[in-house]
């Protein structure tokens, strides 16, 4: 009798613990819910040592308009930052509580470099992304690139090289095609072509790897070497050079213009 007894004694208990944890569990349930901790703020700051220049408030509220569920507490992060890197000009997006109702988020902005297949732009770190050109200040001048995809990251690589090369003849890139069989053409600031053939990356099992990039400059090595004695004893007379020969280049020079008394 006097084992039942405590027995009994020791499941009351338990039942009374447990009825006590249900209570304070729902009231916690409840108290999270209160609206008192809705997110009512989100504030915006760019990434340290960085500026915003295409995010706004406005297009961030806008793009995130009825896609952020929960409260301070239940709010999923992760789910959070992707919303927010949804955001147009948006690279990455970091994303804090902030108490009570607050959601303190960084961004990262695009850093344009080109013009990517017409539709798209290139970061500066080889990486395609959409958002509207219109919003380009009025002096960019963003070369344009184009090529097959996933060959963004070899196509800046490479437009990296050319700049180098060509900035002693005072000389940038304004445009860079690569074909889908990996062969280069260029049109340089003065309105010159360049064939450059085929890259020798492309041989290699990884063609975004930096194999055959030397075979590759000395093709542009030797034209950057002999193209000022050639451009001043043709003055302005070349529209193109075929780079792709294994002990020179070809050029073809610009059909002759016919003066206005002729």
């Amino acid at each position: 009798m006097v084992n039942e007894a405590r027995v009994i004694n020791f499941l009351a208990n338990m039942l009374a613990l447990l009825a006590v944890v249900a209570m304070i569990a729902g009231f916690v349930v409840w108290l999270v819910q209160r609206p008192y901790f809705s997110i009512t703020q989100i504030k915006i700051e760019p990434m340290e040592s960085q500026s915003l220049s295409y995010v706004s408030a406005p297009t961030v509220q806008a793009t995130i308009a009825g896609r952020l569920a929960g409260n301070f507490f239940t709010i999923d992060l992760d789910k959070a930052r992707s919303v927010f890197e949804a955001v147009p000009w948006v690279r990455h997006a970091s994303v804090r509580r902030v108490w009570p109702n607050t959601l303190q988020v960084r961004f990262e902005e695009q850093q344009p470099l080109a013009i990517w297949n017409d539709g798209q732009m290139i970061n500066t770190w080889g990486e395609a992304f959409s958002a509207n050109q219109g919003e380009l200040p009025d002096n960019a001048r963003l070369p344009r690139f184009s090529g097959p995809e996933d060959a963004e990251r070899l196509v800046v690589q490479r437009y990296a090289e050319l700049l180098r090369w060509f900035a002693p003849l005072g000389l940038t890139v304004d445009q860079i095609e690569l074909s889908p069989r990996y062969a280069w053409s260029v049109k340089l600031s003065d309105g010159l072509h360049l064939n450059l053939g085929r890259d020798p990356a492309a041989d290699v099992a990884d063609p975004h790897g930096r194999s055959g990039a030397v075979s590759f400059a000395s093709r542009i090595e030797r034209f950057v070497r002999n193209w000022p004695a050639l451009a001043a004893r043709l003055q302005g007379q070349v529209a193109s050079a075929d780079l792709r020969y294994p002990d020179g280049f070809a050029i073809t020079l610009a059909p002759a213009t016919q003066s206005s008394g002729e």
